[in-house]
């Protein structure tokens, strides 16, 4: 059975140079990022280029996209939240592309390493943190702080709130990854067994390998669902984040 994990490797396309003694490399994770950027781009121009007052197949797709995330960002984060929305379509439609060219044969799927994610999360809090203290200044503490508790249980509860909001990177970049990477491994096993069972048993491996051929092809079917839904659940923690800099009193 090929090694289900072999598919995750970074492979090195051409070198950049070095920094200090580290060099660096264009990688296929690279590639795929740049693919990514490069494909909503280039949908989101070819859509918008006539401006149709009846859409085609291509202008449609990018209002539905563009309609989606607007809906929600504002019942998310409210109509102020909208100031966000280039950065919460940019993140939406980036990781959507990301996990669906995982899905294609001889894809590369970035957002199974943890080190993307989790640099995506930190952007997210990054923000949180930087709009925060600039558009309220100190109050911005007050997320911290809910009104209405007793002062006797105040510090517990403030150090609760301190651990809850810098679990927020950790658990946003854990849950994208760590779906991302299950499900592909385990498509990988169950494809595996039908190779493995043909081979092992001739025609009779070609009988029973039917079982792992329709597990495989289920798995697929809802691999794309979950390519989509961890877009939309990262997209949706992202506002909810953001609606704290925005309205950080409890």
């Amino acid at each position: 059975m090929a090694d289900p994990i072999h598919q995750f490797e970074l492979k090195p396309i051409f070198s950049l140079g070095r920094i200090g003694g580290s060099e660096i490399v264009f990688t296929n994770a690279s590639l795929f990022m740049f693919g990514a950027v490069a494909l909503v781009t280039l949908l989101t121009m070819l859509a918008t280029r006539n401006r149709a007052v009846v859409p085609g197949r291509l202008q449609s797709l990018v209002e539905m996209s563009y309609e989606f995330v607007a809906s929600t960002v504002r019942s998310s984060a409210g109509n102020e939240g909208m100031r966000f929305f280039p950065f919460v379509f940019s993140l939406f439609m980036f990781i959507l592309i990301l996990n669906l060219f995982g899905m294609i044969p001889g894809g590369f799927t970035v957002t199974s390493h943890i080190i993307i994610t989790f640099a995506l999360a930190a952007l997210v809090i990054g923000t949180v943190i930087v709009y925060g203290f600039w558009k309220h200044g100190l109050h911005f503490l007050h997320l911290f702080v809910p009104s209405g508790v007793p002062v006797y249980i105040l510090p517990l509860v403030t150090a609760i709130e301190v651990i809850s909001f810098l679990s927020r990177p950790i658990s946003l970049s854990v849950r994208l990854f760590a779906n991302m990477l299950a499900g592909h491994i385990t498509l990988k096993v169950f494809a595996g067994f039908i190779g493995m069972l043909a081979s092992g048993l001739g025609a009779l491996g070609w009988v029973v390998g039917v079982l792992p051929l329709a597990m495989t092809i289920a798995l697929t079917g809802l691999e794309f669902l979950v390519a989509v839904l961890q877009a939309y659940v990262f997209t949706i923690l992202t506002c909810i984040y953001l609606n704290d800099a925005l309205h950080p009193g409890h």
